[in-house]
């Protein structure tokens, strides 16, 4: 039991590697998933430029360079690519201490929305879900749809 929760801090320090490293890994793990359900997964995929294209919100990421962290053609609709961004966050950080969990996903889950749908539903015509984590493995309800379309998919996949 101590050893669990000695990870779990480990995983929450600020400092050095670790806060890319518990991102990393998630991507990782979940494009592995994907991968043994689809045939065309990309890890970070660039997306196309935002040329004439009008995006809503002043928050909206147009920078040229944008990418999200994993994409997978078909997962939603036959066809189209789906795009998938992840954010862990600390529920307990001083910013958060006073929401509780699931407005706290909610709000993360709103906040990349914000920032990408719109140009992935208008520019890519694919489709966008973000994926937030809490630290302590809570999921976003969008997340949750992920992963249990995912395991039916994995089930169907292996009989």
């Amino acid at each position: 039991m101590r050893r669990k929760i000695r990870r779990i801090y480990d995983m929450d320090c600020k400092q050095g590697g670790f806060v890319n490293a518990r991102h990393d890994l998630i991507c990782d793990f979940e494009t592995s998933l994907l991968r043994k359900v689809y045939t065309d997964v990309e890890s970070e995929p660039h997306l196309l430029p935002v040329t004439t294209e009008v995006l809503q919100g002043r928050s909206a990421n147009t920078s040229a360079e944008a990418r999200l962290d994993f994409r997978g053609r078909g997962f939603w609709r036959r066809g189209q690519n789906a795009f998938f961004d992840v954010r862990v966050t600390n529920p307990d950080c001083n910013s958060q201490v006073n929401s509780s969990i699931p407005s706290i996903l909610r709000k993360h889950e709103q906040e990349k929305k914000r920032e990408y749908n719109d140009r992935v539903m208008r520019v890519e015509q694919g489709t966008f879900t973000p994926l937030v984590f809490t630290i302590t493995g809570s999921m976003g309800p969008e997340c949750l749809q992920f992963h249990k379309s995912l395991a039916e998919k994995l089930a169907t996949k292996s009989g």
